[in-house]
C-alpha cells in the first residue's frame, strides 16, 4: 500500500493553487498553447481559461502571456511568475509526498 493525498493553497477561502492547476500550467508550458494544454488534461478550453483567471486573481500575478494568431499562429507561455509558482508548488508537492510516505511507514510498519 502507498498513501496518496491531494492538497491546495487557498487565499481568503478561495483556491489559488492546486495539484491540478499546476498540471494545467505545466501542460500549457510544454505545449505552448492553452487549448493544447487543456486537451492534455481533458478539459474544455473555457475551463482552462477560467482556472487561469482564478489563479491570477488569487495570486495577484499574471501567470500566462498569450500571443494572438498571425503567420506563426497564436500561443501561450508562462510568465516568470508562472514558472516560479509551478517550480515551487511542485517542490512542495514532492516534499509532502516524501513526508507522507515516511510518516506512513513509521505509523503502519509493524
Amino acid at each position: 500500500m502507498k498513501p496518496r493525498y491531494n492538497f491546495w493553497v487557498e487565499r481568503e477561502g478561495k483556491v489559488a493553487l492546486s495539484v491540478w492547476r499546476i498540471r494545467l500550467l505545466a501542460a500549457i508550458a510544454a505545449s505552448g498553447s492553452i487549448s493544447a494544454g487543456a486537451r492534455r488534461l481533458g478539459v474544455p478550453y473555457r475551463v482552462a481559461w477560467q482556472k487561469i483567471r482564478e489563479m491570477e486573481e488569487q495570486l495577484g500575478e499574471k501567470l500566462i502571456e498569450t500571443q494572438v494568431g498571425g503567420i506563426k499562429g497564436g500561443g501561450a507561455k508562462l510568465t516568470n511568475a508562472g514558472e516560479r509558482f509551478v517550480e515551487k508548488f511542485s517542490r512542495l508537492a514532492e516534499d509532502a509526498q516524501k513526508f507522507l510516505e515516511n510518516r506512513y511507514e513509521e505509523i503502519f510498519e509493524d
